[in-house]
């Protein structure tokens, strides 16, 4: 299924991301902990104000890596259950179209929309 292996691919793409500045933590599954950017023995006081920004940043882009990790597993276990394509909400097919844009997609377009 081609679907699966770009939901695959991706998954592998946010880990990977993820790992660049952030340790996994073993026992939550797609819980990651970003690491503080210290700069060893640095009193300067512009130095620390970059690095308190610099993690503030990585906290904002691991929880947005982290929920996408998860919508991305979500999508493959209803694969492996046969759920995919079909909308969590109504049950109905979701939009091939959507689903190449998204294969991810939980919702389809009409539910989406009144989730909103």
């Amino acid at each position: 299924m081609e679907l699966k292996k770009k939901l695959e691919k991706e998954k592998s793409s946010l880990k990977k991301d993820l790992l660049s500045f952030a340790s996994e933590n073993k026992k939550v599954p797609n819980d990651y902990k970003s690491r503080y950017p210290f700069t060893a023995g640095s009193s300067d006081t512009d130095d620390q104000a970059r690095e308190v920004e610099t993690y503030h940043g990585r906290l904002a882009i691991e929880h947005a890596l982290e929920t996408r990790l998860k919508e991305v597993d979500s999508a493959l276990e209803r694969i492996e259950n046969g759920t995919y394509g079909l909308c969590q909400k109504c049950k109905n097919e979701i939009e091939t179209r959507r689903l190449s844009v998204n294969p991810a997609a939980p919702l389809c377009l009409n539910c989406k929309e009144t989730k909103k």
